[in-house]
């Protein structure tokens, strides 16, 4: 798919902008989400009959998409009227962790992390970390922050259930580990509250969803596991997702995949049927990232500005997008005569969808 956007210019005689950014677009994964009858005993292993209902997820792949991790990550998901489960396994030769503190920075460890956005505004979102020592660092964004949101490390959720696995041993640099498996019940009632309607998900609901593994090199000191240091800095972390971030960063919400809650016990044949608009949305979430990285021109100007863009989102049609610039910041719009939407992203990133 060929993505070209094209900029009338300001002045007559201009050269036409055209910036071509299909490599920029994600068409995000999916999951059906099954329902238990089960008791689920959260204990870091997936014993229950439903977990042989519940299929796991492909292989995690590179944050950008472009190199096969080193370590293989997988992860299930299931639902009941109280809780969403995560059961996750990470293959690791050498298991180590050393953060015991709640709300402690996780990712300094090796460990395994959840976005999810149950409005599926890229706004108001809770991420959960955890590392083999089982410690869990749970926060909420009112935005991301790229549009200035801050973490808010005061949003606890009271009633998470958490386990961990491990198949070796914990913090021994002298035997080869297999891997470690996580487990959660997290409670859906303050996942829920992260709506603006509040309500519990039931059938066919979809929320966004983004499952991360934060993994390091490591050097020994006196037989003790410490992230790897270079020049003396800390090298760089390897970071394995779920669905395509094409960016080393977690926090670009419109790129997570989509879960669907079924009441179906079973998600071994999914159905699953993407937005018809989902390439008009992805397109002005990109227009979104574009001008945050400065890669639009005649965009810096403080006077008001009016722009036009046509935006290829298939082999034939172009669709219009508008970008104003007024004193409250700035908007782009395009309106769709096909199903008479308009769609509208600003300056926080928040899309709105109007009929």
């Amino acid at each position: 798919m060929s993505i070209l956007i094209s900029c009338k210019p300001e002045t007559s005689g201009s050269d036409i902008q055209k910036i071509d950014i299909s490599e920029l677009l994600v068409t995000p994964k999916f999951y059906v989400v099954p329902k238990t009858n089960d008791t689920i005993y959260i204990d870091g292993l997936a014993n229950e009959r439903s977990y042989n209902n519940s299929r796991f997820t492909n292989y995690f792949i590179d944050i950008e998409g472009a190199k096969t991790p080193k370590y293989k990550t997988r992860a299930k998901l299931l639902w009941d009227d109280n809780f969403l489960y995560v059961y996750a396994e990470l293959e690791e030769p050498h298991i180590w962790a050393t953060l015991k503190q709640r709300d402690t920075v996780i990712f300094y460890n090796n460990d395994f992390e959840v976005f999810i956005d149950p409005s599926g505004t890229t706004m108001n979102y809770g991420e959960i970390e955890i590392n083999a020592l089982n410690t869990v660092w749970d926060l909420r964004l009112p935005k991301p922050y790229r549009a200035g949101g801050k973490a808010d490390d005061s949003w606890n959720l009271e009633n998470i259930k958490t386990a961990v696995h491990i198949y070796g041993t914990l913090n021994n640099p002298k035997d080869i580990d297999s891997l470690w498996s996580v487990e959660m019940a997290i409670p859906i009632k303050p996942l829920s509250a992260l709506k603006y309607d509040s309500l519990p998900p039931k059938e066919g609901d979809i929320w966004r969803l983004n499952f991360s593994r934060v993994n390091w090199d490591f050097d020994l000191v006196e037989n003790r596991y410490n992230r790897k240091m270079e020049g003396g800095e800390y090298k760089k972390e390897y970071n394995w997702v779920w669905s395509n971030q094409k960016v080393i960063n977690m926090h670009e919400p419109e790129k997570w995949g989509y879960i669907k809650f079924s009441d179906s016990t079973s998600n071994l044949d999914p159905k699953f049927a993407y937005e018809e608009d989902l390439e008009v949305k992805q397109a002005m979430y990109t227009m979104y990232r574009e001008v945050l990285n400065g890669n639009l021109k005649n965009l810096k100007t403080s006077d008001e500005v009016e722009l036009f863009y046509e935006v290829k989102i298939n082999q034939k049609d172009y669709i219009p997008i508008q970008f104003v610039r007024r004193e409250e910041g700035y908007l782009f719009t395009y309106s769709n005569s096909a199903n008479n939407k308009t769609y509208s992203i600003n300056q926080s990133g928040l899309l709105t969808i109007k009929e």
